[in-house]
């Protein structure tokens, strides 16, 4: 009878653990270090009230389609600019080149940017921002467009791969500053690719 006892303790304990330590969903690697971060409250930029029911983000169904080699040019005497915030802060980028790529069937360009200050810090030496805005924002997508991080590449090309498109910290809360993505870097189509939308 204890033994028997025991075991369905044991069983119950087994599964409320496992309801507890609730596996976040995630289709690639990428996408579950996301799910990760997100769910971590000492990294998650949500609000404490989305953090207790968050099961993890919604993303596109990955797809290879989006992953695309750019040739890569530098921009030469790029001069520093203030790049507008969704608040009243003004941090200095640089254009730092510019990526032409090919995606399905038609020729884009998007330019990239690195940040002045960003560089002085331990591991970003090397670190570029890629900014972007397409047809899914507002819809499926955050309507203030994505965002991609990049490495300077050793040579004049770049790997993009939308399927690790980004939506800004200022997608789940407001008290986050975040860079307004140039007009310029909009591509006129639907990426299907990366992030969707937060559902509050």
């Amino acid at each position: 009878m204890m033994k028997n006892f025991f075991l369905i303790f044991l069983l119950v304990c087994t599964v409320a653990c496992a309801q507890d330590k609730q596996v976040l969903s995630g289709e690639t690697e990428w996408q579950k270090e996301m799910n990760a971060d997100f769910k971590d409250a000492s990294k998650s930029p949500l609000k404490k009230k989305d953090l207790k029911k968050f099961k993890g983000l919604d993303f596109f169904k990955f797809d290879s389609t989006y992953v695309v080699t750019a040739e890569f040019t530098r921009t030469p005497k790029a001069k520093k600019f203030k790049m507008e915030t969704t608040t009243d802060r003004l941090p200095e980028y640089v254009q730092y080149g510019v990526l032409k790529f090919t995606l399905k069937g038609e020729e884009y360009e998007l330019k990239i940017y690195q940040n002045i200050n960003l560089i002085e810090r331990e591991g970003y030496e090397d670190y570029l921002f890629l900014p972007f805005l397409d047809d899914t924002n507002g819809e499926e997508s955050y309507g203030g467009g994505r965002y991609i991080e990049a490495r300077i590449p050793e040579g004049d090309t770049m790997e993009i791969d939308f399927n690790k498109a980004y939506n800004p910290y200022c997608a789940y809360n407001e008290k986050y500053s975040c860079p307004i993505v140039p007009r310029e870097n909009y591509l006129p189509l639907k990426v299907e690719a990366g992030v969707k939308a937060f559902k509050k």
